[in-house]
């Protein structure tokens, strides 16, 4: 005799509760506030935004490091730490609607080679910074390793 098929619970899911909302949220102002400052700080290049370049490849860089880095701590650990600094932080710090939008006013202007250099630019860096950033999570150790130099027995 045949089962009928098992079904979650209705309702939404732990991921819809106000903890992980406001994770997202803290993390995200803590983001958007890190990415306007920088923005603020770093001048534009002959019209050309490089500000919202370096904060996209630093973002890029981030993410890569925490995807990698977080795999070794406990279940929960890295499902807050990935909603506080991977979708919060790194979702509000970086901005590539920016990226976009200033690229097409680029274009608008006429500037082509400008457009393609900052547009292909920072995405191929953005790349790169996170496979930089992947690999410096990677041989980032924990206390608890035993290859890790501070680890006493």
């Amino acid at each position: 005799m045949a089962h009928p098929p098992e079904h979650p619970p209705a309702g939404p899911g732990p991921h819809l509760g106000w903890g992980p909302l406001a994770l997202v949220a803290v993390g995200g102002a803590a983001g958007a506030a890190g990415g306007q400052a920088v923005s603020l700080v770093i001048p534009e290049l002959d019209k050309v935004p490089v500000s919202i370049a370096v904060i996209n490849v630093v973002g890029a860089f981030l993410l890569g490091f925490l995807y990698q880095a977080v795999t070794r701590l406990g279940t929960l650990q890295a499902k807050d730490l990935k909603l506080l600094l991977g979708t919060g932080f790194c979702g509000g710090f970086t901005t590539y609607s920016s990226l976009a939008t200033d690229s097409a006013v680029l274009l608008r202007d006429g500037r082509v080679w400008s457009t393609v250099a900052y547009a292909l630019g920072t995405v191929l860096l953005g790349a790169c910074a996170t496979w930089l950033g992947i690999l410096a999570g990677t041989s980032r150790r924990s206390p608890g390793d035993p290859a890790h130099p501070g680890r006493t027995s």
